[in-house]
């Protein structure tokens, strides 16, 4: 399948599947082209500033009014929503995980989510939580909308394909996709089986963080960004909508398909990115600079500089600072922080941490470069080095992470984590002598 986008980031789009659909000069007309109905989705409060104000609207086959019957309870125990404080029922400290396999039963998107972490409150619209999606299945005649959050994608393994009210996005490894809040897709396969990483956002949407001093250039650029054209289903089967509301989660089904938005424009859509398409930032003398240099997206807080989420990357990238420590330094943090792995070898730890694990480091709790980190770091030669195939990520909030049952009770937890750091030695010398610099 071959795929069209619109590039841009937070642009005004307008996109049609059939000629002369999408109405000119106004939004709402008497009577809509072939027999479509008007809608407005709209994303932030009506009055919201333009700058952020979210709305696209929508020409379709039937109004969303119709997408629905009656609602029942739809039992999914392991995507979990904030709060879940003291569920895991493990004392504080700092965890890891190996990768968790994917499920031999048939299993769909909505079926396959496991909640690792939660922050805040999904009723009060703030924070986050962190998932894994788990997935041998693709949708059939099945949809999912999402009203507590927008949602990111990582897929680790397997290419998938979101098949969304405005348009088909697919996603490989290395790339992210995000889909609104309240929006509806359906989840498929592209080649095989897919294991990646989700991350449900219920504060702010993600947005492009300030560059600062940077200026108008790097990081992630907005031109990069992927917006899909429209496209539509015009069929009469029996569909079940699945949609997760305050925490808890509902089917309803009805007699054709939820996907039937021919034209549309606004700003308020799902789109992807090329993570191999950041251009990082760092020091070119000395010094280690804050990893939040690496910020890809942000979802912002009434407080200035303290994000509900930071979506943050480690890629390829050049280490040329001299007489300094090259790895992320030793810190405690009021940020909490998810990391996982999508290829390669995180720079920070030489094993242990592999491609579809995840860790997770809580406010104020030490971390940093496990000892074979530390000591090839502090003795290598300062030549200039290239940090080649290597795609790390963190969901970092101001947020504690709280585990769930699930991600508490893991076989693939990893008991001895803290070793890591056992082996880092008192190398402290008080004489004269030791004073080597």
């Amino acid at each position: 399948m071959t795929l069209e986008y619109m590039t841009g980031f937070g642009n005004d789009f307008e996109t049609e599947s059939l000629p002369g659909a999408l109405p000119k000069g106004r939004n709402s007309p008497q009577k809509c082209a072939y027999g479509l109905y008007a809608e407005q989705l709209s994303g932030s409060p009506f009055t919201a500033p333009r700058s952020s104000n979210e709305r696209s609207w929508l020409y379709r086959i039937r109004p969303s009014v119709r997408h629905m019957g009656s609602y029942e309870p739809y039992s999914q125990k392991l995507w979990r929503s904030a709060p879940t404080a003291h569920e895991g029922e493990l004392p504080i400290g700092q965890r890891r995980w190996d990768p968790v396999d994917i499920p031999d039963e048939p299993t769909h998107f909505v079926d396959g989510v496991r909640t690792v972490t939660t922050a805040g409150d999904t009723v009060g619209q703030a924070g986050m939580a962190s998932h894994l999606y788990l997935v041998n299945e693709s949708m059939q005649d099945m949809y999912t909308l999402n009203a507590d959050g927008e949602m990111m994608f990582i897929p680790q393994e397997g290419e998938i394909r979101l098949v969304t009210e405005l348009g088909i996005m697919e996603v490989e490894p290395g790339e992210i996709a995000v889909v609104p809040r309240g929006m509806a897709f359906r989840f498929e396969l592209v080649d095989g089986p897919a294991r990646g990483y989700l991350c449900e956002n219920y504060g702010a949407k993600f947005t492009l963080p300030e560059r600062g001093p940077i200026g108008a250039n790097c990081l992630a650029n907005a031109r990069d960004f992927k917006t899909p054209v429209a496209y539509y289903e015009d069929e009469e089967t029996e569909s079940v909508i699945h949609v997760k509301w305050c925490g808890r989660h509902y089917t309803t089904t009805i007699g054709h398909s939820p996907l039937d938005v021919v034209a549309w424009h606004g700003n308020y859509v799902p789109y992807k990115y090329d993570l191999r398409d950041y251009s990082p930032v760092g020091a070119i003398l000395f010094d280690h600079p804050d990893p939040s240099i690496f910020t890809v997206l942000t979802s912002p807080t009434g407080e200035a500089g303290t994000a509900n989420i930071d979506f943050v990357i480690f890629s390829d990238r050049w280490l040329v600072g001299e007489n300094t420590f090259r790895p992320p330094w030793y810190h405690r943090n009021i940020m909490s922080e998810f990391m996982g792995l999508v290829y390669g070898q995180y720079d920070a730890k030489e094993e242990g941490f592999l491609p579809g694990g995840m860790s997770l480091h809580n406010m104020m709790l030490p971390h940093g470069p496990d000892v074979d980190a530390f000591e090839k770091a502090s003795n290598m030669d300062l030549a200039p080095q290239k940090l080649e195939g290597t795609m790390a990520f963190m969901w970092e909030t101001r947020l504690p992470q709280h585990l769930t049952e699930y991600s508490a009770s893991l076989d693939t937890m990893q008991e001895n984590y803290l070793d890591c750091w056992a082996g880092l030695k008192k190398h402290f010398d008080g004489t004269p002598e030791g004073n080597w610099d």
